[in-house]
């Protein structure tokens, strides 16, 4: 039994394509609010005599907002046009309403039964026009004679090729009737398709069958294979004729041949009903065809361009360990950061500088600089500057005025134009414009989020994932990397404000924080990377001119915070030393007292430079730039490490930590592990005990070696030692153990 998509469709191929411009974009909206497809529109207005081509039913197709038409008057303008609707659903006297009587409309044609107008026509002669240009043969077709007055949309049809539609059941269902020279194909007004086709070539000895469009393509395809091929009669009735044949022949190979142009919907088609494709060069003009193909390139080259048919491309595809660990590694756009492709964001509080720091990071992409410290691959950028619009313009211009260049051309902007990515109809457009200025396949920056979807609940799952979903959506039809600027939660320790369902479906993150005039920016998730430091930067005022009142015009660009670079000399070494040593101690110190050192350099009160510059023993001279310079440096040789605590408030922070590598290189004491330490040497020499207490014993066994922490000291002379009797020995751990517990109690 038919669907109401393929009623529809039928409905729509009785109604004759050459109408006036006003009568056709109603029928345009009809058959959308059936159900219908923008191929089975462009198909069906391709029979017109005014065909304004693919790109006219396109941009009309995607203007239809749903204006109050439906699909009944799709049916209605049918039935005028003398449709039948021969499976129209049977309803019970019940459920007739009565119906006020309908003046009847005369057809633009008359109607005419398909077998009577077949009974009229001549057999078709081998030297048709259409069939000499399409290299074919007239067997199976008959020809209108060229005395006759029959006219079709306001065509004589006299000497047209007549194609019969037949049903598998051997039932004719209508005409297709071709000019001998240039035109289009029309169909016999009044009558349906239903599941007919035509088929070239016999299916009763075949080895497989060609699914094509036309005519044309099929005498191609049976001449090249020997194989016949059914017509469907345009790509909208692929799918019914292919359902027909597999009913009929269920285990008959059929093989789906499309015109450039319509491989996604054959594809979707043949892995419905487990049928295999062919598809023409990609780099071909719309509706190329086998045909076309076979013309170019010979009859032998289109046999083995149809020996290559295969199973459309599965959602699922199970892969071995073998071909997982043989794919190819992740592309970045900014190493370590951000991927050439997926779904990013960068988020942070008003006023935290992220607007001009994702302008800075679009012209980085544009020009294929590094970004900061990390290395870049040039992309073309598009941004969306749906926030502060009149501010933009004033930020481009800081930028070239900092930078002292012209911002790079593969940077484009879309300003002053209302963009909603909940609407497929913008995103769609907005990926035919990017594709247009050869914009697609790079980074595409949403300044902001919530401008791009207004009016959603960004707390909600249900509002978050559908902006989710528009986001991917515009990342599969544009390309590259789509990078959404967000705003950061009341509680910035918990990342971005709204569900955390985005989160979750980022590739990646940025978080851009500020703590007065401090600024940074780190990465807060990389699936494929690492989370990185964060990058401190500023925002540098450039003087842009003057108000007629008299006012300076400013705004920023973005100025990384340099770091200190070590001295090469020898005593500038020795010194870096000497201060690493001292301030790895300073450190532990300040955390055996409580107080912990932030890895951040912005943090205004709980930086390295901050808690340490008034500790005594902090090396004189030392700035603010060398300090942190120097955590840095410590960190890479791994004397230092950030590490995750609890703060006294309960929320989440981190410290910097000294490593047993640090303990060693500073020869400083790393605190004991263990309470079953004997009161010996090694102690002695780090200073944790007094060497001549009662019960000092010999350093073999102890604890204090055991976890390394003698590396800074004369670890041979203490390994050398004599050691002591075991019972001594022994009986001395438990002194010493209570004696450092005592110290613990006492603090």
């Amino acid at each position: 039994m038919r669907d109401d998509t393929e009623r529809a469709r039928e409905a729509l191929q009785a109604i004759p394509a050459s109408l006036p411009r006003e009568d056709w974009v109603r029928v345009g909206m009809a058959a959308k609010a059936a159900g219908l497809t923008l191929d089975d529109f462009t198909d069906w207005s391709s029979n017109a005599d005014n065909y304004g081509g693919e790109r006219d039913c396109r941009d009309v197709w995607h203007s239809f907002k749903g204006q109050g038409i439906g699909p009944a008057s799709l049916f209605g303008i049918a039935f005028r046009h003398g449709w039948s609707d021969n499976g129209r659903r049977t309803r019970t006297p019940e459920q007739r309403q009565p119906t006020a009587p309908r003046q009847q409309v005369k057809p633009t044609a008359p109607r005419i039964a398909p077998a009577d107008l077949w009974a009229q026509c001549e057999p078709a002669s081998p030297r048709h026009g259409y069939i000499v240009a399409k290299r074919g043969n007239a067997e199976g077709l008959r020809q209108v004679p060229s005395g006759s007055p029959l006219r079709i949309a306001g065509q004589s049809v006299a000497g047209w090729l007549a194609l019969p539609a037949v049903t598998l059941g051997g039932e004719l269902a209508t005409l297709q009737l071709i000019p001998p020279g240039q035109g289009k194909k029309l169909s016999l007004p009044g009558a349906s398709f239903r599941d007919g086709m035509h088929i070239v070539g016999n299916l009763g000895d075949a080895a497989r069958c060609y699914v094509v469009e036309g005519i044309g393509q099929a005498w191609a395809c049976w001449q090249a294979t020997g194989q016949p091929a059914a017509v469907t009669f345009g790509a909208g009735r692929t799918g019914a004729v292919v359902e027909a044949l597999r009913a009929r022949f269920p285990t008959l190979p059929l093989v789906l041949v499309p015109d450039c142009g319509k491989e996604k919907q054959a594809e979707a088609i043949a892995a419905k009903h487990g049928a295999e494709v062919v598809l023409l060069p990609q780099n071909k003009p719309d509706n190329y065809d086998a045909n076309d193909y076979a013309a170019e390139h010979g009859t032998d080259a289109l046999e083995v361009l149809l020996s290559g048919a295969r199973q459309p491309e599965r959602r699922y595809r199970l892969r071995t360990a073998a071909e997982v660990a043989a794919l190819p590694p992740v592309r970045w756009l900014v190493r370590g950061v951000l991927p050439a492709e997926g779904l990013a964001a960068m988020f942070g509080a008003s006023g935290s500088g992220k607007t001009f720091l994702a302008l800075d990071l679009a012209g980085a992409v544009a020009e294929g600089r590094p970004w900061f410290t990390y290395r870049v691959n040039a992309a073309p950028v598009v941004y969306l500057g749906l926030e502060g619009e009149a501010g933009l313009s004033q930020r481009v211009l800081a930028w070239e005025r900092h930078n002292r260049r012209a911002a790079p051309e593969r940077l484009r902007f879309v300003v002053s134009q209302p963009f909603d990515m909940l609407q497929a109809e913008d995103v769609a457009e907005l990926a035919e414009a990017c594709r247009a200025a050869g914009a697609g396949g790079g980074l595409v920056v949403v300044d902001t989020l919530n401008r791009a979807a207004l009016g959603v609940d960004e707390n909600s799952s249900q509002d978050m994932g559908r902006c989710i979903a528009a986001a991917a959506d515009m990342q599969r039809r544009i390309g590259g990397l789509v990078l959404l600027i967000h705003h950061a939660g009341k509680d910035q320790t918990k990342g971005m404000r709204g569900h955390s369902s985005l989160h979750a479906a980022l590739d990646a993150a940025i978080e851009v924080r500020r703590e007065g005039e401090a600024r940074e920016w780190r990465v807060a998730k990389a699936k494929d990377g690492r989370d990185a430091e964060s990058i401190a930067f500023r925002l540098e005022v450039v003087t842009l001119g003057v108000e007629p009142d008299g006012a300076v015009i400013t705004s920023c660009a973005v100025v990384e915070e340099a770091e200190a670079k070590a001295d090469d000399s020898v005593g500038r070494a020795f010194t870096e030393t000497l201060n690493m040593r001292t301030l790895l101690r300073l450190t532990h110190e300040s955390a055996q007292a409580g107080d912990f050192i932030s890895p951040s350099r912005n943090s205004p009160s709980t930086n390295a430079w901050a808690m340490l510059r008034d500790v005594p023993g902090f090396p004189a001279g030392l700035e603010r730039r060398e300090t942190l310079a120097l955590f840095h440096a410590m960190r890479e040789r791994g004397f230092l490490k950030r590490e995750s605590y609890t703060k006294p408030n309960r929320h989440p922070g981190e410290r910097w930590a000294v490593t047993a590598a640090g303990f060693a290189f500073a020869g400083i004491a790393q605190p004991l592990e263990t309470d079953d330490c004997a009161n010996c040497a090694n102690c002695a020499d780090l200073g944790v005990f007094e060497p001549d207490a009662p019960g000092a014993a010999d350093p073999e066994g102890c604890a204090s070696a055991n976890v390394g922490v003698i590396g800074g000291v004369d670890a041979a002379r203490a390994a050398d030692a004599q050691p002591l009797e075991q019972a001594a020995h022994a009986g001395e751990v438990e002194g010493h153990g209570a004696e450092v517990g005592a110290a613990e109690e006492a603090e």
